[in-house]
């Protein structure tokens, strides 16, 4: 099962489903930005009620428990919306007995990555693969800790924002996300889904 981070990572893990010939579903999950500070990230919410929280980082950052609270609630609403918009009500499709390849357009921080991996692992699947086109060296790294692979195709020494690594980095808009997963899975009927067969490693 390909699993794409939205939005950026969808149109990639398009193209390795396609490859593949393999299901695409996705992990939606929102980002916990440090108030008037957006590039500090101090956590991570997931579906499932599943978390990362760095409370070492928001007390460095002098985040105070008000604003964190306040900036869940706001993320989880946020997340919760995601689900509405992603999902029209059909849960995600199952994950126990298969490899999860989670792909994203690249890793900059590697909280979003971390958390996949965790909700593929909560999710019953077998082996969890973390697949990106370009990262950071030390969150490249870190993944190694959470997934039992990661393919990462240029780590370069020196890496900042990842748009300059892509031709074409026009934002994906969650439409152009979801009509690509519609797409990605329209041959694939939902007895193939329900009952997939592992791929093998």
């Amino acid at each position: 099962m390909v699993l794409g981070l939205p939005r950026g990572g969808v149109p990639v893990a398009y193209e390795v489903a396609t490859a593949l010939s393999a299901p695409v579903d996705i992990v939606l999950s929102r980002k916990l930005v440090v108030p008037d500070r957006p590039w500090l990230i101090f956590g991570v919410l997931g579906e499932g009620g599943i978390h990362i929280t760095d409370r070492d980082f928001g007390d460095r950052a002098s985040i105070s428990d008000i604003e964190r609270d306040k900036v869940a609630r706001e993320q989880r609403e946020q997340l919760r919306l995601s689900v509405v918009r992603y999902r029209l009500g059909v849960p995600h499709l199952r994950l126990a007995g298969l490899i999860a390849v989670i792909v994203d357009d690249g890793i900059a921080t590697g909280a979003t990555a971390n958390l996949a991996c965790n909700i593929a692992r909560a999710r019953g699947a077998d082996q969890v693969v973390f697949a990106t086109p370009v990262g950071s060296c030390r969150p490249v790294r870190a993944l190694t800790a959470v997934a039992d692979h990661v393919i990462c195709l240029e780590i370069p020494q020196l890496f900042g924002p990842i748009r300059p690594w892509y031709s074409d980095f026009t934002e994906v808009t969650d439409v152009e996300a979801r009509a690509l997963l519609d797409r990605a899975n329209e041959n694939l009927s939902t007895p193939s889904l329900v009952g997939a067969v592992p791929l093998t490693s």
